[in-house]
């Protein structure tokens, strides 16, 4: 477009920064820049192993979720084999999908978060091979705590990139069972590119085949295990955004623009119809702001704000007031 946004609210970054002992080590790390670092990440495996309560050979690191998709696409998917996902759900799962030649069934969203029933019939339907859902869920930004069976040989990859937001749940460690995190949304540090996956010790090994050795450098490992150990920043980081969240959910609500419920860093926004939320994405992006909308029903009637610091937010509240009489946004 030719300009420059001075609200970077789409893509739901951290915008409270990484841990500053997390800089530091990175800093450090880059000092040493003219080595290789460690290709098996074993200290920052180790370190996440025992955080999980799991051994390290069920860790395998990759630089973030979306690599890990790939990956997984690439080990358990051939052609023509099947993989359920939700309609309108993160976008990257159906790119690594298809890649490989794999073919796509898509659930519907129900009450604006996945229908876990509907995942678990289609995937018994149509022998799926992978069956992928997020949670907390992106766009909508919702969290369930129901567990979702699949049926025998299927793999369930639970996608937890906003994990840090919601309530923590135990999972136990089976050979059809992947969750997946990143250091990209709690622990601010998307730029870095580090994430992981906890699966069974044979996946691992099956990955390590075919995975970039040196794919998680040396300074993303020095930053990813340093804000690990940095508990005090994350706890501040989640209380300020959850705060943050709650003042925007009540200042939309009071102009008549409810919200779903979140358990993210983001809010996703009822705009009312499909027009409108498409017009005040337009508006604000003339006004030099960067939002999202879901592009598909039944959210295709909201936005999506990235959550940020107080003072970011009132000045994004402050110009969506504006928006709102903007002809874009009168529809």
């Amino acid at each position: 477009m030719g300009q420059r946004f001075e609200l970077r609210l789409g893509a739901n970054e951290s915008l409270f920064g990484p841990s500053p002992l997390a800089v530091e080590a990175m800093k450090l790390a880059a000092e040493q820049g003219q080595f290789y670092g460690d290709p098996e990440g074993w200290e920052l495996r180790s370190e996440i192993a025992r955080r999980n309560g799991c051994s390290i050979e069920n860790v395998v690191l990759a630089s973030g979720i979306d690599e890990l998709l790939m990956l997984f696409s690439r080990a358990f998917l051939a052609l023509g084999d099947v993989a359920v996902t939700t309609r309108g759900s993160y976008p990257t799962f159906e790119y690594a999908v298809r890649s490989v030649g794999g073919r796509l069934v898509h659930a519907e969203y129900r009450e604006c978060r996945p229908d876990l029933a509907s995942i678990s019939n289609l995937a018994g339907r149509d022998l799926a091979k992978i069956v992928y859902v997020a949670n907390p869920d992106n766009p909508s930004g919702s969290w369930q705590s129901v567990a979702l069976d699949v049926p025998e040989g299927a793999m369930l990859i639970l996608d937890e990139a906003y994990s840090d937001f919601a309530p923590r749940m135990e999972h136990s460690i089976a050979s059809n069972f992947v969750r997946m995190r990143t250091f990209s949304k709690g622990y601010g540090m998307a730029g870095i590119r580090v994430g992981y996956a906890l699966c069974d010790p044979g996946h691992v090994q099956t990955l390590n085949k075919i995975r970039m050795h040196f794919g998680v450098s040396s300074v993303a490992q020095a930053g990813a295990l340093a804000a690990l150990k940095d508990a005090e920043h994350l706890a501040h980081l989640v209380e300020e955004t959850t705060r943050v969240r709650s003042w925007l959910e009540h200042e939309m609500l009071a102009l008549g623009f409810p919200s779903i419920p979140s358990h993210t860093n983001f809010l996703t926004i009822s705009m009312g119809r499909p027009e409108r939320a498409e017009g005040v994405l337009t508006a604000l992006r003339e006004m030099g702001v960067f939002i999202r909308k879901p592009m598909l029903p039944p959210l295709d009637g909201y936005i999506r704000v990235t959550i940020g610091p107080m003072s970011v937010m009132e000045d994004f509240f402050t110009r969506f007031k504006r928006a709102l009489d903007r002809p874009q946004a009168v529809q």
